[in-house]
């Protein structure tokens, strides 16, 4: 063996992977195994930033999101740097880093928690980092919201995957509650309705979802998914929410237990994560300003299916914003 052959080879590999040039199952854990910069002052360079929220203070009945983040941090260290259908490369088209976990104080105190919540991202917003978050129940998409609105001044669009739609009243007493997000986001003008569409919806709790349909949201339930098809389901997300800016958020539950059975809420007879890959890839294009991948329940997730799925979507969805900033920045013939 030549010199170089010798020495040439592992260096051409280091140039090719960058950091992540060591077996997957060393070093600490970080999203996708991209650099931890949990200090905002390193956040300059940063296009995508990957959080995690450790909260489920929020359920209304199996607990354990919290522990959601770790659990698909781990997973994600098997993800890939190539998107074999779609053709990109997310991290030579983005910058990205995990930014670590939000620093929640009122652990006790629901609207607390929501608040702090809400705190983390509006620095975020500042920094212009495009925010793709793995929780965490879906309570936490309404802080999210609420800080992106008050950055960009009006409401997004929604591109909302899930068995249920997330919109019901208040509960016992309270409005933030994973149930209920959504309605909530509405009522203070960061979500528009009529550029929402909730794809996958089902079970038993339909009676909780009159304010989808009152306010104008497009809702298409499982059953009208699969008569549809999925190229037809993806052409009308992206008809409904149009060339406005637009959040995407997938709860695991939207897949059937089968393939997520480690969630809060598990609902028989969801869509399958070859079917959800399908969609999100379906949805490259739209002018995506974040999106979160929620619901992820590891004490009930006993082989890491669920989490596994989870992040693979959380993957997807950063596909989706590394090729929006590479068209944006010029970089997809690179």
């Amino acid at each position: 063996m030549s010199e170089d052959d010798d020495a040439g080879i592992p260096e051409a590999r280091k140039r090719a992977w960058g950091a992540v040039y060591k077996p997957r199952y060393s070093g600490i854990a970080t999203f996708m195994r991209q650099d931890l910069r949990e200090d905002p002052e390193t956040w300059g360079d940063v296009e995508i930033g990957m959080i995690g929220v450790p909260f489920d203070g929020a359920v209304t009945n199996r607990p354990g999101a919290r522990h959601g983040p770790r659990a698909l941090r781990d997973q994600s260290t098997l993800m890939g740097r190539f998107n074999h259908q779609t053709k990109v490369r997310p991290y030579d088209w983005a910058m990205s880093a995990d930014l670590g976990d939000v620093m929640i104080e009122g652990v006790y105190e629901l609207d607390c928690a929501i608040d702090d919540i809400e705190q983390f991202y509006a620095k975020v917003m500042a920094a212009g980092v495009m925010p793709l978050t793995g929780g965490g129940d879906h309570s936490i998409t309404l802080p999210i919201m609420r800080a992106m609105g008050k950055h960009t001044r009006g409401p997004v669009g929604l591109i909302h995957f899930d068995a249920h739609c997330d919109t019901g009243p208040e509960l016992f007493g309270n409005k933030h509650h994973h149930g209920g997000p959504f309605k909530v986001a509405v009522d203070e003008g960061v979500l528009d309705p009529k550029r929402t569409i909730q794809i996958g919806i089902r079970g038993p709790a339909e009676a909780l979802w009159d304010f989808s349909y009152s306010s104008g949201m497009t809702v298409i339930h499982i059953e009208e998914l699969y008569a549809m098809g999925l190229d037809a389901v993806v052409a009308k997300a992206k008809e409904v929410v149009g060339d406005g800016p637009t959040y995407v958020s997938f709860d695991v539950d939207g897949m059937d237990p089968v393939y997520a059975p480690g969630t809060g809420t598990p609902e028989v007879g969801g869509f399958t994560s070859f079917e959800a890959q399908q969609m999100l890839r379906g949805l490259m294009g739209i002018n995506i300003v974040g999106a979160d991948l929620v619901e992820v329940s590891p004490p009930f997730d006993t082989a890491g299916t669920t989490s596994l799925n989870g992040v693979q979507m959380m993957w997807e969805l950063l596909c989706l914003m590394a090729h929006k900033i590479g068209t944006e920045k010029g970089r997809l013939d690179d």
